[in-house]
């Protein structure tokens, strides 16, 4: 049975892979400078949140200003700019584009050290969510074409390593660094008169800069040889590219509908889904706000209800999918074609509804302990960021093997029993963890909890990027950046501090509160294993049948 599905994958994607089992030493290279690009990439996005306390003692500025830099304006830009960065990585070459990527974001997150007021801070942002939006569809579609079939799992363990540590040294480094600065400099005058949290972000910028130099010197693989796929190359990469993005941004879309000569379904799906997208955020907004009135932010001259803009923010980014969609349709129908099957679908959908815990979890975790448990924010940032680290390295390096080694007895359905336990039993250590009367019990059941809850990324990866041809994957992961982005990083958090202002600062139920997702879960989960073999076996034909040269 294992033979056979193996041969139909196989077959699915066209030609015969290479049979090579074996990583080389430029894979393995390859791994290494990737594998840092996520891990500078969580490094200068989360930085921020450990030296929030600094730059609001010091700027003025408070928690809806830091809120909206450290979530919206991120996110917004982060999940547009993944689409045409996520089809340049489709067709361009690859290392170039990550090289830079690093380069931007680094400099824009040096430029924080410069910030007096909220517009330079935010305009660091800006830059650091533009750059980072090709890391992972870049360094993804990079090791797939370095890695063979049967090790994909490790790769994306690898990379989902690389986020864990990036995420922990954000609150070690800033904090650490923020803090022996300003005790080196406490009785004379610091150098160019840099506060603790300003040379915080200096270091943090750094790194980017030699591993910008490092990936414009690597040697861009052949696309598609691994899976025994000629990719025929693009010859209008960058105006592919510009063309995504004209696509999804409103009002610019309509215009590329127009040069597209779409017809009158097209224009009435595009209209129609824009006013229920409307009325739909509209009503989530009045509800939200008549559950937990808050505050109007005041931004300039403009004062903003926060529910207003957190669904504005959810609104554009459902309207830059629903423009996307029907852009892929009359640009690229290959891709359309293969990317809207049930299993990539589901795959997405699983990854934005678990994103949703995941953030809504690591956003308020630190201040719950600090709450609950009466740890400072010093123990807690070593404490917490230490353990994020060891727990986001240690289960992905499990499950990344365990998954290829499933896979290579069961098929995708191998990777996707490892997705549906993790999962499935993540909840239930949760709710003893942040019910927990005192620290210790806390710690031991969280440790148990974070392992399961970082094993499902590396085998949902594998599966959704086995689902599309080579060319795709780039853009397939820029389309899941987008979903997960928006829902999880966009709502998770929200949700959860929507529920505890509501219940008066009850942190721990407003955490638990997100896992109410969890069963939809694993139904959709359940369900992508009746559809995975199908879908398998149906890509090339798929991509054949919307015009695909293959």
């Amino acid at each position: 049975m294992s033979r056979d599905l193996n041969d139909g994958q196989a077959a699915a994607t066209g030609g015969e892979p290479d049979k090579a089992q074996t990583i080389s030493r430029a894979g393995w290279y390859a791994f290494g400078l990737v594998s840092l690009t996520q891990a500078l990439s969580m490094l200068d996005r989360n930085i921020l949140s450990i030296l929030a306390g600094h730059i609001k003692e010091d700027l003025g500025i408070g928690d809806a200003e830091l809120g909206l830099l450290y979530g919206t304006v991120f996110a917004l830009f982060y999940a547009l700019f993944s689409l045409p960065l996520g089809r340049l990585a489709d067709g361009w070459v690859r290392t170039r584009l990550l090289s830079i990527c690093i380069a931007i974001w680094s400099v824009s997150t040096g430029l924080a050290a410069m910030a007096s007021g909220f517009a330079l801070l935010a305009a660091s942002r800006l830059g650091v969510g533009i750059g980072e939006a090709a890391a992972q569809p870049a360094g993804t579609s990079l090791l797939y074409d370095y890695f063979p079939r049967n090790r994909r799992g490790l790769a994306m363990a690898g990379m989902a390593s690389a986020i864990a540590l990036g995420l922990g040294l954000s609150l070690v480094l800033g904090g650490v660094t923020a803090e022996w600065w300003e005790t080196r400099y406490a009785t004379t005058g610091a150098p160019l008169g840099l506060a603790g949290w300003q040379f915080a972000f200096l270091v943090a910028a750094s790194p980017g800069l030699i591993l910008s130099i490092l990936l414009w010197r690597m040697k861009e693989p052949r696309r598609g040889a691994m899976d025994g796929v000629e990719t025929v190359p693009d010859p209008h990469p960058f105006r592919s590219s510009a063309r995504v993005f004209g696509s999804v941004v409103p009002v610019s879309n309509w215009f590329m509908l127009w040069r597209a000569d779409a017809g009158r379904r097209d224009w009435l799906i595009n209209i129609g889904g824009l006013v229920l997208i409307v009325l739909a955020m509209t009503g989530v907004a009045l509800l939200t706000d008549s559950f937990s009135p808050r505050p109007g932010v005041v931004l300039g001259a403009v004062t903003l209800n926060p529910h207003y803009l957190q669904w504005l923010i959810v609104g554009i980014g459902a309207y830059a999918l629903l423009n996307l969609g029907q852009s892929l349709r009359v640009a690229d129908p290959p891709v359309f074609a293969v990317v809207v099957s049930p299993s990539v679908v589901m795959a997405m959908v699983v990854g934005a509804l678990q994103s949703v815990i995941n953030y809504g979890i690591m956003g308020f975790t630190p201040l719950f302990i600090m709450q609950e448990y009466k740890l400072s924010s010093g123990e807690t940032g070593i404490l917490f960021g230490i353990l994020v680290t060891v727990l986001g390295i240690l289960g992905p390096m499990i499950s990344g093997p365990v998954s290829d080694w499933a896979h290579s007895r069961l098929g995708g359905k191998g990777r996707l029993w490892v997705v549906i336990v993790s999962l499935g039993l993540s909840p239930f250590p949760g709710i003893a963890a942040y019910t927990a009367t005192d620290s210790t019990t806390f710690f031991v059941w969280f440790i148990i909890h974070a392992l399961l809850l970082t094993m499902w990324l590396p085998p949902l990866y594998a599966i959704m990027f086995d689902l599309v041809l080579p060319r795709m994957r780039g853009m397939t992961f820029s389309i899941y950046l987008v979903t997960y982005t928006i829902f999880g990083l966009g709502i998770g958090p929200y949700a959860v501090g929507l529920v505890s202002d509501a219940n008066g600062g009850q942190l721990g139920m407003a955490i638990l509160s997100v896992f109410a997702v969890s069963p939809v879960i694993i139904g959709i989960l359940l369900l992508m294993g009746r559809r995975l073999g199908k879908d398998e076996a149906l890509i090339q034909t798929r991509a054949r049948q919307a015009g695909e040269p293959i």
